[in-house]
């Protein structure tokens, strides 16, 4: 796991903010001690969730989007480190890994634009980079028996994430994809558009659910690809749920959960989901947040449930005054996660 950079103990102590008579996460949160191979120290560590950022916005760029969503681990370590430990959810059970190193691959896309053809071929090259490094730690954590919770980046790394997992368990896994858009477009080139359509392309991926597709923002072709693999990838619509009121939410997370229950599957999160969002393609309707953390309490409770990744959140494209609220967002869904899944053996 070369690629990573590791968050110290003390890049904790400079983020934690201490209070008497209060105990932070900050304060419980696991290192990987320096000097310590992280593999090694994660064989013998007994906490059961490793968290890991992703600062990258390289994929979104790959897919026209706006950048931003770099920021987004920065925010939420902050956000994590002080929430309080205490008997509803501990920091110890959290080992921080640290982050994902693509400074070099951040430099190189500074002055490259999507319209330009042969950009665009660069800016898809380095997303496979990242590809790679993503699927290869992926696979070191759950090939160890630990959890992931991938934090920040575009969607694109739901790829490495899926490939990653699928490698540890020997075969294809399955997800779950709570989103505006399908992000399984046509393979013309990785970006965050079409992670879940390489990897469903490769092999590495069996079953896919979008749950709350945006009518508007869904093009007839998906659609239509869709509905000839539908054993296999389903969804449905933010719309029939929430605005004609012909679906129920919690019937919907039911059926769900049956179709890819069969077997271990991945969690993922895309912020642009949710109403107001500094995120790259931000929405002013959709999910409530509340809505998104009942989805997360509801699927982490499964002893299937493999890995959590919160993507797309953009805290350097909100109000500077603000932009601290969705790293406070993210400590909620990873909080939601491990008190539903802590107990599962």
């Amino acid at each position: 796991m070369e690629k990573i950079i590791p968050f110290t103990i003390k890049d904790l102590a400079k983020i934690t903010n201490h209070r008497s008579g209060e105990i932070k996460f900050g304060e419980k949160m696991i290192t990987v001690p320096k000097e310590t191979d992280p593999v090694e120290f994660l064989k013998t560590c007994e906490a059961k969730y490793v968290l890991f950022g992703i600062p990258e916005d390289i994929g979104i760029r790959a897919n026209f989007g706006r950048p931003g969503a770099a920021s987004a681990w920065d925010s939420a370590i902050k956000s994590i480190a002080n929430i309080q430990h205490n008997r509803f959810c501990k920091g110890s059970q959290l080992i921080v890994l640290g982050q994902l190193n693509v400074s070099v691959e951040m430099k190189e896309v500074e002055h490259l634009d999507f319209n330009d053809i042969d950009d665009r071929s660069k800016l898809s090259q380095l997303v496979e980079k990242i590809d790679k490094d993503v699927s290869h730690i992926i696979f070191n954590i759950i090939k160890l028996g630990k959890i992931p919770i991938v934090i920040g980046g575009g969607h694109n790394n739901s790829y490495g994430n899926i490939k990653g997992s699928a490698l540890a368990k020997g075969r294809p896994i399955n997800a779950i994809n709570f989103d505006a858009h399908s992000d399984f477009r046509i393979l013309e080139g990785r970006h965050s558009g079409n992670g879940f359509s390489y990897a469903f392309e490769e092999g590495f991926l069996k079953k896919y659910f979008i749950f709350g597709l945006h009518e508007n923002y869904t093009s007839k072709s998906v659609l239509d690809i869709i509905k000839k693999i539908e054993d296999r990838v389903r969804y449905n619509t933010y719309d029939s749920i929430n605005i004609r009121k012909e679906k129920d939410f919690n019937l919907e997370m039911a059926q769900a959960l049956e179709f890819i229950n069969d077997d271990f599957f991945g969690i993922e999160i895309d912020l642009d989901s949710i109403p107001n969002i500094a995120c790259s393609a931000m929405t002013l309707s959709g999910f409530s947040v509340e809505q998104l953390r009942q989805f997360i309490s509801y699927f982490a409770k499964n002893k299937n449930a493999g890995y959590l990744h919160i993507c797309e959140g953009a805290p350097d494209l909100g109000e500077e005054k603000n932009n601290h609220l969705i790293g406070k967002l993210i400590g909620y869904l990873v909080t939601d996660f491990i008190k539903s899944n802590q107990n599962i053996v």
